[in-house]
């Protein structure tokens, strides 16, 4: 399970969020590319847009159960 107070700092404020624990898979991205990132070094993932509509929201979602390392989470903002 994500840790809220180990979010990485590149992430937008929301419900949605990526913790220090990302590996840099890509999972997210290809999961849900309207809303993770990889930042710039490439070292992790990161929200940058939350959810906009259902379809996002269930992309977003989608990414979170397919996360290797349990590193995004929900606060159900």
């Amino acid at each position: 399970m994500a840790n809220k107070a180990s979010k990485v700092a590149e992430n937008v404020p929301g419900k949605f969020y990526v913790d220090d624990q990302c590996i840099a898979c890509g999972v997210c991205e290809g999961s849900a590319p309207e809303n993770f990132k990889m930042n710039d070094d490439g070292s992790h993932a990161y929200v940058y847009k939350q959810p906009a509509n259902d379809g996002e929201s269930a992309a977003s979602k989608d990414a979170m159960s397919s996360c290797p390392t349990n590193s995004i989470g929900d606060d159900g903002e």
